[in-house]
């Protein structure tokens, strides 16, 4: 059986039983291969098939003006940005900084990067010089393919890196080799140059399975970025977990609300829909809009959309019960979601939103694939080509500890190690790959989220889950968002301390403190409950995740004096006539 065939066959199995869990578990097995190249060997052959003329790619602007490519359109592309990104010296193995936004060049680019074997390092247009100059050093980066408008920004930090600009253009319903882009930066080659190269490519030779393909820097909520190496087979191939989470089917248009230059964007907006043979559709915007999100969801008849908890959260401040969507399928991921946002959304649109779980060191590992009962909080059971272990403290298998993934063998999915300061692979090793995440199982295998291995902390000698009482924070009508640590008590060792965002028109005052904590009072137990809080817009990395490390670290190093904003459970004495559990 060819590369293709092999793959496709673990494709549509998973088609097959994508609303029969028991049997898509027990039976999927990951496809054995040497040698792929998952733009050669799998969107090629797609594009040469019967699905050319179906639309692969499809970019609204907030002005109305789209793009749509095909299949057929972004092979050719790709072949030619191949070609050209060749001619400027980029060689199998060299690693590439990708820094563009949501427009067609990124998927030529990253279609094109595949085929030449180099090592994609995608970043998000927000770095600062400084940031990519680390990048470049630790990235071991020698070309650099960026937004025109963000060539002065890091000009002084590109050293002697290739240096090619892509600047704005018109967009419309191109065809063919495309439009000249139009601007210049001086001493940067021209994107637009690449669409007059050769359409046909040639490979310099095979692609081994295991030959590195992505580097990711992960977000850095707890510490520096690590460096998440991924090789032609763990993301291409192990996308098909995400692809059957969401419940992406061909022929669907799936959106997904991801930044370019984070894993999710790699995850939902390139190899799962494609992995199915949907159009991947995204809308461009240039600050995030819940109303123009919405309009074009329902306009574009968008059929499957995952969105993280953040955008959940924003567009349930809409009546969206006034859209009337052709969706089918609900997803999110990045952080747990909390259940008071999905009762909203399956109130408005009969859809419930299915959790799911990964890391940018694997693709989705845990999750609520369709047809299959729900639970209120669980983030959901194993994935097909998933084996999971729970161990405690004692690294004892146990019904709550630390989600862990066997590596005996090791998942397809699972990245082949990080890559060190020196360029070289750190491989995995050890018995067990450590997510440094907290859950529980219960009795029919479903796996709640409990909270980051250094994040749950301990008050008067109870165990306290900051997700658990941030959920039930966040019922109140007044909290958008929060998030839960410890604050250090002579006494009681720690007390909990939240951390909250007020929705947009509500001013932090005595009294909207009061509320929180009658709430807080009401809804848990005494010894899960806030006994401080502030009010304050949560600091948050670039990929839009809480840094709760930032938020307990001020609170072990700030003195006895309480700032402006902070309100104390024993300021109110009128608490005492607040109901108690």
């Amino acid at each position: 059986m060819n590369v293709f065939n092999e793959f496709k066959s673990a494709r549509d199995f998973l088609l097959a039983h994508h609303d029969d869990y028991a049997a898509a578990y027990a039976g999927f097995q990951w496809p054995k291969l040497d040698r792929f190249n998952w733009a050669l060997d799998w969107f090629d052959q797609i594009a040469a098939g019967d699905r050319r003329k179906q639309t692969a790619l499809w970019v609204a602007y907030e002005d109305g003006r789209q793009d749509k490519l095909t299949f057929s359109e972004l092979s050719e592309r790709s072949n030619r940005f191949a070609n050209y990104y060749r001619g400027l010296g980029v060689k199998r193995g060299d690693r590439v900084l990708l820094m563009l936004g949501n427009i067609p060049p990124l998927w030529e680019t990253m279609l094109a990067m595949i085929k030449l074997g180099a090592v994609i390092i995608p970043a998000t247009t927000l770095l600062t010089a400084n940031d990519v100059a680390d990048r470049i050093v630790r990235g071991r980066i020698k070309h650099i393919v960026c937004a025109a408008d963000l060539a002065p920004k890091i000009e002084a930090a590109c050293g002697s890196c290739t240096r090619i600009a892509v600047s704005p253009q018109p967009a419309q319903n191109r065809r063919g080799p495309g439009t000249p882009i139009g601007g210049k930066v001086q001493g940067w080659h021209e994107y637009q140059q690449g669409y007059a190269s050769p359409a046909a490519f040639q490979p310099d030779g095979e692609t081994r399975a295991t030959d590195p393909l992505q580097l990711y820097f992960t977000s850095g909520t707890t510490a520096q970025p690590k460096l998440v190496m991924h090789s032609h087979i763990s993301y291409p191939v192990g996308h098909l977990s995400t692809m059957y989470w969401i419940g992406i089917k061909p022929g669907d248009i799936h959106c997904n609300l991801s930044s370019p230059g984070w894993a999710k964007h790699a995850w939902s907006c390139f190899f799962a829909p494609w992995n199915a043979e949907a159009t991947i559709f995204v809308i461009n915007q240039s600050r995030f809009s819940a109303r123009g999100l919405l309009d074009a969801i329902t306009g574009c008849g968008v059929t499957t959309f995952c969105a993280p908890p953040t955008v959940w959260r924003m567009l349930i401040t809409e009546s969206l019960s006034d859209w009337k969507v052709r969706l089918r399928e609900l997803a999110s991921a990045g952080e747990p979601l909390n259940p008071e946002v999905i009762d909203q959304v399956r109130t408005a649109w009969g859809l419930t939103i299915r959790d799911g779980y990964g890391q940018t060191e694997t693709t989705a590992q845990v999750g609520n694939p369709p047809g299959q009962k729900l639970k209120v909080g669980a983030m959901g059971r194993p994935l097909p080509g998933y084996r999971v272990r729970l161990l405690d403290p004692n690294d004892k298998d146990a019904d709550e500890g630390e989600l862990c993934l066997p590596l005996d063998p090791p998942p397809a999915a699972l990245m082949p190690g990080y890559q060190g300061d020196d360029g070289k692979l750190i491989p995995l090793e050890g018995m067990v790959y450590r997510t440094g995440d907290v859950v529980q199982r219960d009795a029919e295998g479903y796996l709640t989220f409990v909270g980051r291995a250094d994040d749950v902390f301990k008050a008067s000698d109870y165990r306290i889950s900051p997700f658990e009482v941030e959920s039930a924070l966040i019922e109140h009508a007044d909290v958008v968002e929060c998030a839960v640590v410890p604050t250090p008590d002579p006494l009681r060792h720690a007390l909990v301390k939240a951390f909250i965002t007020l929705r947009a028109g509500c001013q932090p005052s005595r009294e909207t403190a009061l509320s929180i904590f009658q709430h807080s009072r009401k809804v848990l137990a005494p010894y899960k409950r806030v006994r401080r809080l502030e009010f304050v817009d949560l600091p948050k990395t670039i990929s839009g995740k809480i840094r709760r490390v930032q938020l307990r670290t001020a609170e072990a190093e700030k003195g006895p004096e309480r700032k402006q904003e902070e309100f104390r459970e024993e300021d109110f004495p009128e608490l005492s006539e607040s109901p108690k559990r």
